[in-house]
């Protein structure tokens, strides 16, 4: 007899970008992805968390602030960017 197969979350990616958005709209908010780890839950695989913010920033809702260090226990003591939303996001957030 074989183990079921586990059901993949198909909707992370987007729950994160929305979470993302969430974080971007406060004018000022500097962020990382260790903050969307606290606010997330975990994503299917590592590499989902990095896509996530690289999708948010083509899309122009956040740019870089410069770099980090990871408070993750796994990612022990990493480089992290730092992310802030785009002048762009603010102003429409303030309107």
């Amino acid at each position: 007899m074989s183990n079921p197969m586990p059901l993949e979350d198909t909707t992370w990616t987007e729950d994160a970008l929305q979470t993302i958005e969430s974080m971007a709209s406060v004018p000022g908010n500097r962020f990382t992805a260790d903050d969307l780890r606290q606010r997330m839950r975990p994503a299917p695989h590592p590499n989902h968390v990095g896509a996530a913010f690289r999708i948010a920033r083509g899309r122009g809702l956040i740019e870089s602030q410069g770099f980090g260090t990871s408070h993750v226990r796994s990612r022990h003591g990493g480089a992290l960017r730092v992310w802030i939303g785009t002048p762009e996001r603010s102003l429409a957030a303030a309107a």
